[in-house]
């Protein structure tokens, strides 16, 4: 399931009875914090989520899988994502 900016909004909405405008700007508003501090390279901790971390990765040697090429990877920064303990244990809960 794809879980779009929109599905976010009519989520909100629906709980908790707040017009869709004012719905759409509290998505819009959290998603901009989000996104300006993964650009300014802070990790993001949510606590029962996870963690969304910025790595720097290194310039190295890679392979063009297609034509067996080898190609110079250039440096770049990456987001990742470790989930939360809880959020893990949730995941993997048998019945």
């Amino acid at each position: 399931m794809n879980l779009t900016e929109n599905d976010l909004i009519n989520s909100i909405h629906n709980h908790l009875n707040l017009p869709k405008r004012r719905s759409a700007a509290i998505v819009e508003s959290l998603l901009d914090i989000i996104r300006d501090t993964i650009e300014s390279g802070e990790d993001i901790l949510i606590s029962g989520l996870g963690k969304f971390c910025v790595r720097d990765k290194h310039e190295r040697m890679g392979r063009n899988p297609a034509t067996g090429e080898d190609k110079m990877i250039r440096k770049r920064r990456v987001v990742t994502f470790m989930c939360s303990r809880r959020l893990r244990d949730e995941i993997n809960k048998e019945g």
